[in-house]
């Protein structure tokens, strides 16, 4: 079993930042990559950004510019800065590990930007 954790969700004003992190413990081989999703009320859950272990990284376009994923590798921790956030950007942010063929989700922090 893999387990992740995220932490640094919260309530913030627009323009200003948050930074979230999930860490991965338990059964941990092979992290193929690791990322993070979000899913606002009434909405689908979408891609934010992801990064494999190789370094590549895709972000969702409206994220491009203002939000930067990172990862430790030692620590199998990925960590996603929020920078100039919106109202917009209030969801619920689940963090994702793929490895071996199979994605684990986490159970999700919320992030509420308020305007």
């Amino acid at each position: 079993q893999v387990q992740l954790v995220e932490s640094g969700g919260g309530l913030v004003q627009a323009g200003g930042s948050l930074r979230l992190s999930c860490a991965a413990s338990g059964s941990i081989f092979s992290i193929n990559a690791m990322g993070w999703y979000r899913q606002a009320p009434g909405k689908q859950r979408e891609l934010v950004a992801k990064i494999t272990s190789s370094g590549y990284i895709n972000y969702a376009d409206s994220m491009k510019g203002r939000f930067t994923i990172s990862r430790d590798n030692a620590k199998n921790t990925v960590y996603l800065q929020m920078n100039s956030l919106k109202a917009e950007d209030t969801a619920v942010y689940y963090c994702i590990l793929d490895q071996l063929g199979q994605r684990y989700w986490g159970q999700g922090t919320q992030v509420t930007v308020s305007s």
